[in-house]
């Protein structure tokens, strides 16, 4: 069966980290590389963070039916799942394995019922989420206010994901994820 694992969480919670620990605990997982209509920040490279479009690409692309899901996250930036990059890894016989926004993720799952496994990824506050975020050094303090206020709403969605993981601990917190992980790969 071909499977998925989709993680979400506001932007600064830590899912980014605790993805790329489990990709490299679990041979099986694939990143799944979104594309966007967004410009690339800090060492983003195009292939492995992201596939960067034009908004004019993005939007012929859309058109074409080449994408499973796409959002207009922030405003004037678009994020969505290439349908070739979910068959690339599933033709490889890998569990694609998303980093994705809330709405992104939600979309999937309902795009894909029991073939999915959704986890949202819960800072421990919002305060810790602002300090983060600043710690982080690649967004303007304009950014980051918008990126807090977008988390507020983000967090809403948690209830409908399959598992929520608090991080306010990032071995407690990995650990969780590669328990939930490890049983939903090996399950029939």
């Amino acid at each position: 069966m071909n499977k998925v694992v989709i993680f979400s969480a506001p932007s600064g919670a830590g899912k980014s980290t605790i993805v790329n620990r489990l990709l490299e605990l679990f041979p099986q997982l694939e990143f799944s590389v979104s594309a966007t209509s967004r410009a690339p920040r800090g060492d983003e490279q195009e292939g492995r963070e992201y596939y960067f479009l034009s908004a004019e690409e993005f939007a012929r692309r859309v058109d074409s039916g080449d994408f499973l899901e796409w959002e207009e996250v922030y405003s004037g930036s678009r994020y969505g799942t290439l349908r070739s990059e979910l068959e690339r890894i599933w033709h490889k016989g890998n569990v694609a394995t998303f980093d994705i926004d809330v709405k992104g993720g939600l979309n999937i799952k309902r795009l894909l019922g029991q073939r999915a496994m959704s986890v949202f990824i819960m800072p421990p506050s919002i305060d810790e989420l602002r300090r983060r975020l600043e710690r982080r050094g690649t967004d303007t303090p304009e950014s980051i206010d918008k990126r807090v206020a977008k988390a507020e709403s983000e967090i809403s969605f948690a209830s409908h994901y399959d598992k929520v993981i608090v991080n306010d601990n990032l071995d407690q917190a990995l650990a969780e994820a590669a328990e939930a992980v490890g049983s939903f790969i090996t399950m029939p």
